[in-house]
């Protein structure tokens, strides 16, 4: 026979309990999270979010209530009214915030029994994904989960509190508006209203926000859910949450400062300390040091050690001295085995003839002043592991590793430095991170992750590509969004590059953008830039993105009629919500810190979606499925 709630109050919550309060009457309602039945004592953990409370109930003292409370099992919901008692000292649990005391039942209400969950939320031992996910108001209870919810919770809050303290406003803009894609696929929405005609979810409130630049509320975020139909990642999620932000007249600075701010209220709410303002990098900087534009801080720059070496040296090591030859520090690797060495050459990705020197105590036998140069150059210490990448001298085979399941990312964009060069920068950049994933749990390269103290290493980098040449479709896409701003300086190449859409080496490769990246330990957070705010410019980035003016009009004709009634400069950022408070708690993917997330199927497992629909649905929205 179960229990009515009626006017019982709860007095505590179950992890608020400590010495200074017995004595005390309390009311305490949770889950059971463990039984232990000593015969007149019968022992109850209940739990809530906050943590556990000690319950005893003894047989000698009331048997009815303890014989009650002999039906509990795990997961039952139960309300417990008592005297709070401090424990015998040789009981007390050092490891509990309430270890110091427990809980004398005097009443006892069985509000709900429970079925035996498939996995229980004290286990140690986790069950597969599939199973947590199917069932994840189980999961959901675990300390862990409660623990990472609580921080997307605090790091919201703290987000909005900054915001709002700087004068933004939080406006919400439209969940169903116009497909207008911006390099991924819209989720669409059919309307049952206009037959044959569709809404889209937002992949960014882009336009909105800058349409209410335009309509002078002058800062504006939103905390806002987001849609992309992409295939997904660790790190991705068909809906998700940004921070996002836009502001009127702002140079690029004036944008960080406010992420910066932001950021530290975040992260202080979450117990961490982070230091501003954050450093700078010019793109090209970043493919050239870390071949990669989201760099990883914590682990070295790469170096181009090719004069430490004489011609006949790399005459004789087959290497091209017209090439950079980059030498990747691993830092604290300690001796590796010859397996281990031989275990770097399948995460080895070769570009254009860029061959892999695993063994740098073998190169250092055989040419010893030029090891000796090179621990000098790079910084090495005994305990580092030291590979080089070089190109092969003309004539030569490329000595690469084999290519892994998943291919290497195509080069990135590089107004600096040729093709090849840029072929051995990426090389590097894919193993200097392969490097350091395999060996920083072993050798404690970065501290433990979801650490307080952990390392945080932000970067801003600037001054990307306008462009991006796409060899298969022949054409230049936008390499951010096709709204933000070039340089100024730049608007003459982005001018006579209008002419010449077919040419790879068209000025627009040239072209670079008032766009800029927050970057944290080699993860990109957000993305923002200075926005168009003028309708000329506009339609010239549409025409450079091979648009005719009536497919402009088409698409983004709204927005272009806005741009010409007095549009302000403006600019902003998103970052993503979620990213950001997986790093915080350490987290091994996203689904960890999302309430109910996604499978890499896209399904949700819990709710059974996606479903098909009825034929008397699809009929009344004027849609036909193809098998």
């Amino acid at each position: 026979m179960l229990d009515f709630l009626g006017d019982l109050r709860r007095t505590h919550m179950c992890g608020a309990l400590r010495a200074s309060d017995a004595g005390k009457k309390a009311v305490l309602m949770g889950w059971v999270n463990r039984r232990r039945d000593h015969g007149n004592l019968l022992f109850i953990d209940l739990r809530d979010r906050t943590g556990v409370s000690q319950i005893v109930f003894n047989a000698e003292r009331d048997g009815v209530i303890h014989a009650k409370a002999g039906a509990l099992r795990n997961e039952y919901v139960i309300a417990v009214i008592g005297t709070v008692k401090l424990r015998d000292p040789n009981t007390i649990n050092p490891n509990m915030p309430t270890g110091e005391v427990e809980l004398v039942a005097e009443e006892l209400r069985i509000l709900n029994e429970s079925k035996l969950p498939p996995f229980l939320p004290s286990d140690t031992a986790l069950t597969n994904e599939e199973t947590r996910l199917k069932y994840r108001y189980i999961d959901l209870r675990r300390d862990v989960m409660q623990f990472n919810i609580e921080t997307r919770h605090k790091v919201a809050k703290a987000i909005r509190d900054y915001l709002s303290a700087q004068g933004f406003f939080e406006i919400e803009t439209p969940f169903m508006t116009r497909s207008t894609p911006e390099g991924a696929r819209d989720y669409l929405v059919p309307s049952r209203v206009q037959p044959g005609t569709f809404y889209a979810l937002p992949q960014s409130p882009q336009m909105f926000k800058q349409i209410l630049m335009i309509s002078g509320f002058d800062k504006y975020f939103q905390i806002v859910r987001c849609f992309r139909d992409e295939d997904l990642r660790a790190d991705r999620q068909p809906e998700f949450t940004q921070i996002d932000l836009e502001m009127t007249y702002p140079q690029p600075e004036r944008v960080w400062e406010v992420v910066e701010g932001f950021l530290t209220a975040a992260f202080k709410a979450a117990g961490s300390e982070i230091k501003t303002p954050f450093p700078r990098m010019d793109y090209d900087e970043a493919v050239r040091l870390y071949g990669i534009d989201k760099p990883d801080l914590r682990l070295p720059a790469f170096i181009d050690i090719r004069d430490c070496f004489t011609p006949e040296n790399l005459q004789e090591l087959a290497i091209n001295a017209n090439l950079p030859v980059i030498a990747i520090r691993t830092p604290n690797v300690g001796e590796l085995s010859r397996k281990e060495r031989d275990d770097i050459k399948p995460m080895f990705h070769s570009k254009g003839g860029a061959k892999l020197f695993e063994d740098f105590k073998r190169i250092g036998n055989k040419f010893p002043d030029a090891a000796a140069a090179i621990a000098e150059r790079t910084g090495m210490e005994e305990s580092d592991l030291i590979v080089l990448i070089a190109a092969s001298s003309p004539g030569s085979s490329a000595q690469a590793g084999p290519q892994t399941a998943l291919p290497a990312p195509p080069l990135p964009v590089h107004r600096k430095v040729t093709p090849q060069e840029l072929a051995i920068y990426a090389s590097a950049g894919l193993l200097r991170l392969a490097l350091a994933q395999k060996y920083s749990d072993r050798h404690g390269i970065f501290k433990k992750t979801g650490d307080p103290a952990k390392d945080f290493r932000f970067l801003w980098v600037t001054n990307f590509p306008m462009f991006e040449w796409d060899e298969g479709e022949k054409r230049w896409n936008a390499a951010h969004h096709p709204f933000t701003s070039p340089h100024e300086e730049d608007m003459p190449k982005l001018e006579s590059g209008v002419e010449s859409l077919n040419d790879p080496q068209s000025p627009l490769s040239s072209v670079r953008a008032l766009a800029y990246d927050v970057v944290l330990n080699g993860t990109e957070l957000g993305s923002g830039s200075i926005r168009i705010h003028r309708q000329d410019i506009q339609s010239k980035i549409f025409r450079a993105l091979g648009m005719t003016d009536e497919e402009a009009r088409a698409r983004f004709g709204f927005f272009l009629e806005a741009l010409e009634y007095g549009t302000p400069p403006h600019g902003g950022i998103a970052l993503g919500l979620d990213r950001i408070v997986m790093i915080l708690t350490g987290a091994e993917s996203l689904r960890e810190v999302i309430p109910f997330p996604k499978t890499a199927r896209a399904v949700d497992l819990m709710v059974d979606a996606p479903t098909p629909v009825s034929e008397a649905q699809l009929k009344e929205l004027g849609i036909a499925v193809k098998k």
